[in-house]
């Protein structure tokens, strides 16, 4: 049986990362704490990570002009 794991390739991007939730999440209105926010509900979370990828979709673009 395989096992899943959510290891960073990179681990530079895993603080990178967090960084730029915590900058959307502050932007949409959402507060997170530090480590565990499992008391969010689906729509925040949603919208966090909806968010997170429309800015990287948009700047990926912006690169390729």
């Amino acid at each position: 049986m395989a096992t899943k794991t959510n290891k960073t390739s990179v681990p530079e991007a895993k603080a990178a990362m967090d960084r730029f939730k915590t900058e959307v999440a502050s932007e949409l209105g959402v507060s997170l704490k530090d480590g565990y926010n499992g008391d969010l509900t689906s729509r925040e979370a949603g919208r966090i990570g909806g968010e997170m990828v429309r800015r990287m979709i948009k700047k990926q673009e912006e690169m390729m002009k």
